[in-house]
């Protein structure tokens, strides 16, 4: 079946469809020998695809994982500054799989990976609204008040408001807040850009729950594919 051909490589397991673009964009994807354009279709079963002159490997099953994401990490597959990435945690999935969003590089907990385009894409697509749970310990006490300003919405550093979130104490501790906040939009390191817009640093923050999938006990840098009811559910999303 004909279909867009970044498409035929994401799900190829080779890269993401961003990533599959920019190789098209840059000549090195040819289908039957010719050089490919962006915006060109193709058909897996029949067409003979290639990427710097090496045929496209045949569909890669479906893998998808949830991983505990330590500190220290770099949400992508390779680092040019030599950082650890979360593909040192997942080689042994028996698939190429790339993350779904990103935690930065100082945020711990849940990530999703997956060679499933089609699920990604629906999964970081803002008109989703997928939520992300997190728990957010942030410097001195945070105020009833700030609390109520975080679920209106609060004006961040690009002038720009956040949607409402869901904003929970959690306790306080000597000097510092624990808070469970959730939030339906993905902008870059927007958690901490919340607080930071109230006048409280984040000291830690960890994902708990992406979608309908919680974090729960799985130990810290360890992996576990998802369940079958799992991967339902985020379909039906």
């Amino acid at each position: 079946m004909q279909q867009r051909l970044q498409k035929c490589i994401s799900e190829a397991g080779v890269a993401s469809r961003r990533a599959a673009e920019t190789m098209i964009s840059a000549g090195r994807v040819t289908v039957n020998g010719q050089t490919a354009q962006l915006g060109a279709q193709a058909d897996p079963e029949t067409d003979i695809i290639c990427i710097d002159g090496r045929p496209l490997p045949s569909r890669a099953p479906k893998r998808y994982i949830m991983l505990n994401k330590p500190r220290g990490y770099v949400t992508t597959m390779k680092d040019e500054h030599g950082r650890k990435t979360v593909a040192d945690l997942v080689r042994g999935c028996g698939a190429r799989v790339v993350p779904v969003g990103r935690l930065d590089y100082n945020s711990e907990g849940l990530l999703l990976l997956t060679n499933d385009g089609d699920l990604m894409n629906n999964l970081l697509h803002p008109s989703r609204e997928v939520s992300k749970e997190y728990l957010v310990k942030v410097s001195n006490r945070v105020t009833d008040e700030e609390i109520r300003r975080l679920r209106a919405g609060v004006r961040l550093d690009d002038d720009r408001m956040t949607s409402p979130a869901d904003v929970h104490l959690v306790r306080y501790e000597t000097f510092a807040s624990v808070l469970l906040v959730t939030i339906h939009e993905g902008r870059n390191r927007q958690v901490r850009r919340m607080f930071s817009a109230i006048g409280h640093e984040v000291v830690a923050l960890k994902r708990v729950g992406f979608a309908t999938i919680k974090l729960h006990d799985l130990p810290r840098g360890q992996w576990r594919r998802l369940t079958d009811v799992e991967v339902r559910k985020l379909k039906e999303l």
